[in-house]
């Protein structure tokens, strides 16, 4: 097989369009394109700009097709969970980004209407404030749904002004909360007892599934989800255990279907749809809280002295990486002094003392998940940005107990890819 095939990957904090195409067997890629991306202060909410987001993804296929010539396809994956409504193919504006914290207020309001037990057994999606279950009940609150025809999650409204097709893709649709965990589609009983439109909870559909063209190149649905690409992008062997490190670190392991057992929802692990498996998973706070040390701290140093310094620190307290206080703090710093006891000294302080609390997060999360699934395993595989931090794979290895195996690839990317040469191949 011939041909090239575009990933556009876009996380919270940037994206990329990565090229692929298969030489010697072996999948080969090269970066055509980078952009930031970040949320922004709207009206004093925090919104993305999908405007801006759009007009990156045209301009970074337009190099693409300028450096290769011509595409096979195309897909795009994002984060999950945030969304952008339609009124026919009229936006809704603004698009709310899922650190906001609008939904405080409405959480209380869905569970008096559906317990949290009751949706766990229905949906295994873990509990997070800004689940688009909430998202959408505060909409409904606010009118913001009255005349709404549709919601596409942020990588199928990009498609969709590529093609014009609306098309909803299952792995991240599993990120709502609203998924049923055994039929795999939309859970129309929760939709009527929250009283949101059923009309904006259609048949889902699966990775690999051509919906359209641009500019001549096929658009198919890859797993959407970033984090769904990007176990599809770890080369393991056999069922191991998986972190995909970013923005936020995503562990977790392959199961045949989900599990939705109180243990489960006690640990707070959450299903997530895979290419025909299921992500027993846990969203854990990731790189986000060392990203923003270091915008307040060291916008300037370099990462590989950030993280001498930590190495050079010998401070010795941790925090819960996971308390609400590190979602979307004003400053970050701030944060983790409240956390403390000991107030620390300089910069390697705060940074010893992330990096420590992220691999001791792993390790606890790691123990629930060996203990709910009855099984152990001996591999940590780490992909994403996390990977290339050798101290923190250190201070991981030594916390877990396990092998940790960082492959400091672009794993999303490659999952992406694989997903769309494997549909071309089977059309």
């Amino acid at each position: 097989m011939s041909g090239h095939y575009l990933a556009v990957d876009i996380g919270a904090s940037s994206g990329r369009h990565i090229v692929g195409w298969l030489e010697d067997g072996q999948v080969q890629t090269k970066e055509v394109y980078r952009f930031p991306n970040g949320v922004k202060a709207e009206n004093g909410r925090l919104t993305w700009d999908m405007d801006a987001l759009l007009g990156h993804v045209k301009e970074g296929i337009r190099k693409a097709l300028d450096v290769f010539g011509a595409l096979e396809s195309l897909s795009i994956d994002t984060w999950g969970v945030d969304y952008v409504l339609l009124r026919g193919d009229e936006e809704v504006r603004p698009c709310y980004a899922y650190r906001d914290g609008r939904t405080e207020s409405v959480i209380p309001a869905v569970h008096e209407n559906i317990p949290f037990s009751e949706l766990y057994a229905h949906t295994g999606c873990q509990f997070q404030p800004f689940n688009t279950i909430y998202q959408l009940y505060d909409d409904s609150r606010k009118g913001r749904l009255e005349g709404v025809t549709d919601f596409l999650m942020a990588p199928e409204y990009l498609m969709w002004k590529l093609t014009g097709v609306k098309a909803r893709e299952y792995t991240n649709a599993t990120t709502t909360g609203m998924v049923n965990a055994k039929t795999g589609e939309f859970d129309l009983e929760l939709v009527r007892r929250l009283g949101l439109p059923e009309g904006l909870f259609p048949k889902l559909s699966q990775p690999g599934t051509a919906v359209g063209e641009y500019k001549g190149v096929k658009v198919v649905l890859c797993a959407t989800h970033d984090t769904g690409s990007a176990v599809e992008g770890i080369p393991m062997e056999g069922e191991q255990l998986y972190i995909s490190s970013g923005t936020w670190s995503l562990l977790g392991v392959k199961t045949p279907k989900p599990l939705t057992d109180e243990k489960s929802m006690a640990a707070n692990y959450s299903n997530e749809g895979g290419v025909g498996y299921n992500r027993y998973q846990k969203n854990i706070m990731g790189m986000w809280i060392v990203n923003r040390l270091r915008d307040e701290l060291c916008p300037d140093k370099p990462f590989p002295e950030i993280v001498g310094s930590a190495e050079a620190s010998a401070f010795a307290e941790t925090v819960d990486a996971n308390a609400r206080c590190f979602l979307a703090p004003e400053s970050m710093k701030a944060a983790f002094d409240s956390a403390l006891s000991a107030k620390p000294e300089g910069v390697g302080d705060y940074f010893r003392c992330a990096y420590r609390s992220l691999a001791l997060s792993y390790r606890d999360a790691i123990r629930e998940l060996e203990e709910n699934t009855g099984r152990t395993y001996e591999k940590l595989y780490i992909v994403g940005g996390g990977a290339k931090n050798a101290f923190l794979n250190k201070l991981t290895e030594e916390a877990a107990g396990k092998q940790v195996v960082a492959l400091p690839i672009e794993a999303t990317a490659l999952g992406n890819l694989k997903i769309q040469m494997e549909g071309v191949i089977s059309c």
